[in-house]
């Protein structure tokens, strides 16, 4: 059973939907079943793995609102990851779902159908806290918050934290922290390196040891529509990604710890305590 991680961060510009890309794609070269989900009215990880918005025809949208059927939007890919892909109509999905029954958990539930199929499931979520990113939060089992090193970041991150404590709360009682990234990363900056060490003085051992460098080839990969281990599989920014997989993945031995951690607080009706109450 896959393990769902939601790519989120409510601050835009933090490198969240090219660490969705990336990552996705370097977890599948690593051998693991991978489906990337857009959640993002933008289409960004949809153009990010070379399918043009306008052919999306049946994508997030119509699974969110009911029209369609998770097998029937997923896109198999030339780069090992299947896509759920999206484009502007998802916009409005968020009014039209306003009067849905369950409208929190509609993804969860449409997952839940191709769960079994995958090792591993990422969202890209919108950065924003609205009801697509909800869904997002809803439906994983853990959260992974790219940050880029700027003192702004630092002033997001507490906001996310409280947003994800509520969510928890309310609707996720076993929404559990993946790890923090830093990214567009260099160590010549003092500003860096003191932002670096007030997240870890939050996250401790949640921090990843890999950082993801700010390099051009990151930023042209997307307009030639490939992740940047086929763009450029020997640049500094797929080394970095590569490596971020790889603790990824060794994180996550065997991948099918939070689902079974799931299950079994489900049989005790208690849920897990985790990294969001640490902090």
């Amino acid at each position: 059973m896959a393990k769902i991680v939601a790519v989120a961060n409510q601050k835009g510009g933090v490198g969240k939907t090219t660490t969705a890309v990336n990552l996705s794609s370097c977890v599948a070269a690593l051998g693991k079943k991978v489906l990337i989900v857009d959640l993002d009215p933008q289409g960004n990880t949809t153009t990010g793995y070379g399918i043009p918005k306008r052919s999306v025809e049946l994508g997030t949208y119509e699974m969110l609102i009911g029209e369609a059927e998770p097998k029937d939007v997923i896109r198999k890919t030339e780069f090992r990851t299947d896509v759920i892909g999206s484009n502007t109509r998802l916009a409005g999905a968020g009014l039209e779902m306003i009067d849905l029954p369950g409208r929190e958990s509609r993804l969860r539930k449409a997952l839940a159908k191709v769960q079994q199929d995958y090792d591993f499931i990422f969202i890209d979520c919108p950065p924003s806290l609205d009801l697509l990113t909800l869904n997002g939060l809803c439906a994983c089992d853990s959260v992974l918050i790219p940050i880029q090193c700027e003192y702004y970041a630092l002033e997001g991150l507490s906001e996310l934290i409280s947003t994800l404590k509520t969510i928890r709360k309310k609707y996720n009682p076993y929404l559990d922290i993946e790890g923090v990234v830093f990214t567009m990363f260099s160590e010549r900056l003092n500003l860096t390196m003191q932002v670096v060490d007030q997240v870890k003085k939050y996250f401790g051992h949640k921090v990843y040891k890999t950082t993801i460098p700010r390099t051009v080839r990151i930023s042209e990969a997307p307009s030639y529509g490939q992740p940047i281990n086929f763009y450029e599989p020997k640049g500094r920014g797929s080394e970095a990604y590569m490596d971020l997989a790889i603790e990824f993945v060794k994180n996550n031995r065997p991948h099918d710890a939070a689902p079974k951690r799931r299950r079994k607080a489900a049989e005790e009706q208690e849920p897990p305590k985790n990294a969001l109450e640490e902090v």
